[in-house]
């Protein structure tokens, strides 16, 4: 009896084992953004590089309580350069282990400068739809947003990138970001406003894009830095200004007289990368899910006034940053998501006619 007992008490064993299974009971739990294992990283050290300045700051800050819970030793470095991650990938000595890139770099360099991420490691659930790829998770977002002189327009103001490129209608000077790669979504407003329909843009339109912009005159200014196009609002030296809405803020708040027009403002963000070749992954991805977390999303915006990127983050700012933060759902109404996809595959056709016309061919 005994022996049947035993025998029976190891198939109910079995079957619960089974069932566990089946069920998933055993499956890895999943990651929860800003969730951190005390003293999971110590002794470990990790390089995060990003661009410097007060944006990598704050970003070092967010950090905090994934430092001091998970025992990591973190380091700080920069700028990002993507030279400097191809040099590490190719001769095998990466020593950044999560970097902060533009825009497409992910996109462009996917599975060759940067591994594709393991999302199991990572929770994306509050992260805006549409701004994860398989190499990238975003690390803020902000806005380019058309500012405008408002003495110069009075009661017929411009309202959208349409009426930036409409000099007859709307004259005066011009400030555009020269500060490196085009930007896709002006350009695809570029080409809108040159009649065309940005969703069926072909590689051909990239030069009608490009021309429209030229367009606008000799004495457009393509400012070089965020701080440029700040010092061009305040001091008033041009009439509409494509602007960072960090940048834009910040000028209002130091007393410039320009007013934002909303409409279409260009979704931007930054990414969160982990290189080809890092010495630790799993670490990298748990400083990514620590960053992604409400707390410390929320603590990034008080120190930076970029917009969080987690839905559930209510960061404590003066209506001044809230102005201009970009995940209200007025503001996402009126934002336009550029097609990476279509810059992608045309980045080289693309930056060859940024570029020769910036050289002023």
């Amino acid at each position: 009896m005994t022996i049947l007992r035993s025998r029976l008490a190891a198939i109910g064993a079995v079957a619960a084992l089974g069932v566990a299974m089946a069920t998933g009971a055993f499956a890895q739990e999943k990651p929860v953004a800003g969730a951190v294992a005390e003293g999971s990283l110590k002794g470990k050290t990790l390089t995060f590089a990003s661009f410097g300045g007060i944006f990598q700051d704050g970003q070092i800050a967010a950090l905090k309580e994934f430092v001091d819970k998970s025992g990591v030793k973190l380091l700080s470095d920069g700028p990002t350069e993507i030279a400097k991650v191809q040099a590490q990938v190719e001769s095998k000595n990466v020593t950044w282990d999560v970097v902060d890139t533009a825009d497409f770099p992910p996109y462009v360099h996917c599975g060759t400068l940067f591994q594709k991420l393991d999302f199991s490691k990572i929770d994306t659930s509050k992260i805006p739809q549409g701004q994860v790829s398989d190499c990238s998770v975003p690390a803020m977002n902000y806005g380019v947003v058309l500012m405008y002189k408002t003495e110069k327009y009075k009661d017929n103001p411009p309202k959208n990138w349409v009426d930036f490129f409409d000099t007859e209608k709307f004259p005066g000077v011009r400030g555009i970001d020269g500060s490196g790669d085009f930007t896709g979504g002006l350009l695809e407003q570029a080409f809108r406003a040159a009649g065309g329909d940005p969703k069926a843009m072909t590689k051909d339109d990239i030069a009608k894009a490009v021309d429209k912009v030229r367009e606008l005159g000799g004495d457009t200014i393509y400012w070089k830095t965020g701080a440029e196009s700040q010092q061009l609002a305040e001091a008033g030296e041009a009439d509409m200004i494509m602007m960072w809405t960090g940048r834009a803020m910040t000028a209002v708040k130091n007393g410039a007289k320009f007013t934002p027009a909303w409409q279409d403002w260009l979704v931007v963000m930054d990414q969160l990368t982990i290189p080809v070749g890092a010495k630790d992954p799993d670490a990298s991805h748990a400083l990514i899910n620590a960053y992604l977390g409400k707390s410390a999303q929320e603590i990034l915006t008080k120190e930076t006034s970029y917009t969080p990127i987690n839905s559930e983050a209510k960061p404590v700012v003066d209506d001044s940053v809230a102005a201009f933060l970009t995940n209200t759902p007025e503001r996402q109404s009126q934002g336009y998501q550029q097609n990476i996809k279509f810059w992608v595959e045309n980045f080289q056709a693309a930056s060859e006619q940024w570029s020769a016309m910036m050289a002023g061919g």
